[in-house]
């Protein structure tokens, strides 16, 4: 997401922007991964929009599943969607359609996609509520909305640095700042209810790194994302100084490179048909 106003006058800005690091994890997601709650509902010939769709690792997965069917990818900014498709073409994937698009303000018709899909997206937003509203507006009857989003309070690992949890609330800080809810995954349940989503099922899982390999590419992935320009610039309009973000990345490498390492990240999820 790129910086923009909203309709409620809060900054609408990407608190991890779409520097290289930051692509190059969202692409080690998929579907088994990141959507395995959705795929039990998804069937051959379905029509599939997933939101906020990054570089289009999950997307294409999903659109395996649902052949001959096809999926649409969307972003609303042009950096993710490049990646996207060299991916989809990498894949050889003719079918899978990556376009810009704002969540707020779908460009397609009403009833136009069987599920809809948004992984890691509603944390970023302003509005969870209303984009939940403009999901189910683009579901035919009968079809699913879906979302997964992690949440930071309930995030855990060890050893227990101090740059870790220095890092955890400065993101919390910089994401309320640019008027998003990093803690997500907890209040699934009560955006849907209050987007009148009323037919739904509530899940968790887990994403957990302990493998040594594992941790020495997430943590020198998380060291590298949160030393970016990016980052810092959003920690220091938060007070954030020098030697706090020097320590976080240094303790991120020293986490990673643990005998002991384990981190957690648990995740709400939503799973509505639509009546």
């Amino acid at each position: 997401m790129s910086q923009n106003v909203s309709n409620s006058g809060h900054r609408r800005r990407y608190t991890h922007g779409h520097e290289p690091a930051t692509l190059a994890s969202h692409g080690t997601r998929s579907a088994a991964n990141s959507a395995a709650y959705l795929l039990p509902v998804l069937n051959a010939g379905m029509r599939v929009l997933d939101v906020g769709c990054g570089p289009g690792t999950i997307t294409l997965d999903l659109a395996e599943v649902i052949a001959p069917g096809q999926v649409v990818g969307v972003e609303n900014v042009e950096a993710p969607l490049e990646a996207a498709r060299k991916a989809a073409e990498s894949r050889g994937d003719t079918r899978t359609v990556f376009q810009q698009g704002d969540v707020m303000a779908l460009p397609f018709d009403d009833h136009s996609f069987d599920v809809v899909h948004a992984h890691q997206v509603l944390q970023h937003l302003t509005d969870p509520v209303a984009a939940l509203k403009e999901m189910a507006r683009v579901c035919k009857p009968g079809g699913w909305v879906a979302a997964r989003d992690a949440d930071y309070a309930g995030m855990a690992w060890h050893p227990e640095l101090p740059g870790l949890e220095t890092w955890r609330g400065l993101y919390r800080a910089v994401a309320r700042a640019n008027g998003a809810e990093p803690d997500a995954g907890r209040r699934i349940r009560a955006w849907a209810n209050a987007a009148g989503l009323g037919d739904a099922q509530f899940t968790s899982s887990t994403w957990t790194y302990a493998d040594p390999e594992i941790c020495r590419w997430w943590g020198e992935s998380q060291a590298t994302r949160y030393s970016s320009s990016v980052f810092t610039t959003q920690a220091g309009e938060q007070g954030a100084s020098t030697h706090q973000l020097t320590q976080i990345a240094a303790d991120w490498r020293a986490w990673s490179t643990s005998p002991d390492a384990w981190f957690t990240i648990w995740h709400g999820e939503l799973l509505a048909q639509i009546a």
